[in-house]
């Protein structure tokens, strides 16, 4: 895999560590994905996260019915229409997760050195004794020496609410195990992973199907989240089986990279996915520690390579139970925004823990400072070379936007675009200014009316890095094809001094389609 060096700006002025941060329109660069479930349901708080930073919300399928997120999204859409802040949603589906059932959702107190037995019997009630689990080929697929992990919502890694198991034997369907640590399970689910062992589930299960075909299809999902992708057939089949669901052809596939098998697989996924999540909380266990940092740099590079959105979890743990995070989650988010992610996944943090909002707003002021000295001019440099000539007609427009953004130190690049993709091989090249995306709605040639065929790609930007969309008004007279554009610009110029990020005087860079050419201009803006 390819190494990466720390992009960091050379060398960095002590007084700039001393200034405030400045809040703006945009709070950082780098988006927030937030998932929504019980400390984050309400308008209020959904509202506040928004705010916050919030552009993605995800719904994770792993547990609660889709009445209860159809309650949680249809919350968010008032809240959306309150802020007048664009979200985009993620269905993440449950995928070849082991899960423990505890029906009686009483505390499970496991001590080490005892012994537990894993049973594929869900009749069972879960104790100290006997964890019922939902996968009855546990006992075919592991051997004595192996380790597995079972915890609430995600090993956490914290020693008293995730326990370590170790294989002592197999008895049938039945797996004996000694307790490694002491602790507590709460919950009605805790997820079971088994490290470095295949797992014979399918990645997209039949409960999968029926949500993305009933709730997802009713709600137009922007994003799939393709839990425990271990090869690029996997991407395949849940492609297939989205475009036989109405609108969701259009729906983008994230594969999320949860194992060894998956990291394996990696390139081949990347080239069938829209984008990459990779999943650090099962990774951190699959993976030897040391090796973590590793893999999470090499496979940033790579989707940053080839123009798909990375998003990275699991960043800020400690903050579902405290005000502040830890130094080291700090420093991890700052990492993983140098390293080039796209977004970072807010899990527990925001579904069960205290403080969503203040996380969001936390985590967006540690990604601003990162950004301020992200060493753009190397990354632009490593780019280029790694796109090699002859560059495609896009790929050059779009670099050379960038140069010419930079060069003459613009405020802000419009980019016109009707599919989107100008717009992200623009963010690609990781300009140091906002990218506003004007998304031109096309007619589509079996209607007589206008319909908003630009929504899906608009919300769809949502999780790229430094691009900002917004959806012109399909009544303008300015088409993609006509010579000006200029009523759309003039929208698009107001909205960027609205929101503060243009100003009088300041330089603009457009980048827009004239006919069959692509045209990269800049304009000075007298008032």
């Amino acid at each position: 895999m390819h190494s990466n060096h720390l992009l960091l700006e050379e060398p960095i002025r002590m007084a700039s560590i001393l200034e405030p941060s400045k809040s703006t329109f945009f709070p950082a660069m780098t988006k927030i994905v937030g998932t929504l479930g019980p400390k984050s349901r309400s308008v209020d708080v959904i509202s506040g996260c928004l705010k916050a930073g919030m552009s993605v919300a995800r719904f994770d399928f792993s547990w609660g019915d889709s009445a209860y997120h159809q309650e949680t999204l249809d919350n968010l859409r008032d809240a959306v229409k309150s802020t007048k802040k664009l979200c985009a949603v993620m269905l993440d589906t449950v995928g070849a997760e082991m899960q423990v059932v505890n029906k009686s959702e009483k505390a499970i107190s496991l001590q080490q050195d005892d012994n537990v037995i894993l049973t594929p019997d869900n009749g069972q009630e879960a104790s100290s004794q006997v964890l019922p689990i939902n996968f009855d080929g546990l006992a075919k697929a592991v051997k004595k020496g192996d380790t597995i992990f079972v915890g609430q919502y995600l090993f956490t890694g914290s020693e008293t609410t995730s326990v370590w198991l170790e294989v002592d034997n197999v008895d049938g369907n039945d797996v004996d195990c000694k307790i490694k640590n002491s602790a507590t399970l709460a919950g009605a689910l805790f997820t079971l992973h088994a490290s470095q062992i295949h797992i014979d589930l399918p990645t997209l299960t039949e409960k999968d199907k029926e949500n993305i075909s009933t709730w997802g299809v009713a709600n137009k999902i922007d994003f799939l989240s393709l839990s425990y992708t271990r090869h690029a057939e996997d991407v395949r089949e849940a492609r297939e089986f989205l475009s036989k669901n109405g609108d969701l052809s259009q729906t983008q596939i994230f594969a999320k990279i949860e194992n060894i098998e998956g990291l394996t697989h990696f390139d081949e996924i990347l080239q069938e996915a829209d984008g990459i999540i990779l999943s650090r909380g099962n990774l951190g266990i699959d993976l030897p520690p040391e090796k973590v940092f590793l893999f999470q740099k090499a496979a940033l590079y790579k989707c940053n390579m080839a123009g798909k959105p990375a998003v990275v979890t699991r960043v800020v743990d400690s903050m579902t139970d405290n005000l502040r995070p830890t130094r080291a989650e700090a420093t991890d988010v700052a990492n993983a925004v140098l390293d080039g992610s796209d977004a970072i996944l807010l899990g527990a943090e925001t579904l069960r823990g205290l403080y969503p909002v203040e996380t969001i707003s936390i985590v967006g002021k540690i990604c601003a400072e990162a950004e301020k000295v992200f060493n753009q001019d190397l990354y632009f440099k490593k780019t280029v070379k790694y796109v090699g000539e002859p560059m495609s007609h896009l790929e050059s427009i779009a670099s050379s936007a960038v140069r010419a953004a930079i060069k003459v130190k613009a405020s802000v690049i419009i980019c016109f675009t009707s599919s989107g993709r100008a717009a992200r091989l623009i963010a690609k090249y990781r300009p140091t200014m906002p990218v506003l995306s004007v998304v031109i709605p096309r007619l589509k040639t079996n209607q007589l009316k206008w319909s908003f065929s630009g929504a899906f790609e608009a919300r769809q930007s949502l999780i790229v890095r430094g691009l900002f969309p917004m959806l012109a008004d399909p009544r303008h007279p300015a088409e993609s094809t006509s010579a000006t554009n200029e009523s759309v610009l003039k929208v698009a110029l107001d909205h960027g001094k609205a929101a503060g990020v243009i100003k009088s005087h300041d330089r603009v860079v457009v980048c827009q389609k004239v006919g069959d050419a692509s045209v990269v201009k800049i304009i000075e803006l007298e008032d």
